[in-house]
């Protein structure tokens, strides 16, 4: 798995939230274990983290001519914005 693959697997994760686990362990003055306690928490759904897979999904599912018809308008704005300027 790559950085890019490992960071979006990240993203997921917070986006979807999850559920940790947390373990505590007590030990007496001689070293001994006297007491082990496992505490379970949910990490709730992160919002920023939706927006930003919910931003890059709309970026990726654009069909050919929808990328095109946007690339279109785009040079028709910077074509406005160059005649304005003049």
């Amino acid at each position: 798995m790559d950085d890019k693959e490992a960071l979006m697997a990240a993203l997921r994760r917070k986006a979807y939230g999850y559920t940790v686990s947390e373990q505590t362990t007590e030990y007496d003055g001689e070293g001994n274990e006297i007491k082990n306690k496992v505490s379970v928490k949910d990490v709730p759904p992160d919002l920023s983290a939706i927006k930003l897979l919910l931003d890059r999904q709309e970026d990726v599912s654009l069909t050919e001519k929808e990328l095109e018809e946007e690339r279109e308008r785009l040079l028709r704005e910077l074509a406005a914005l160059n005649n304005q300027k003049k």
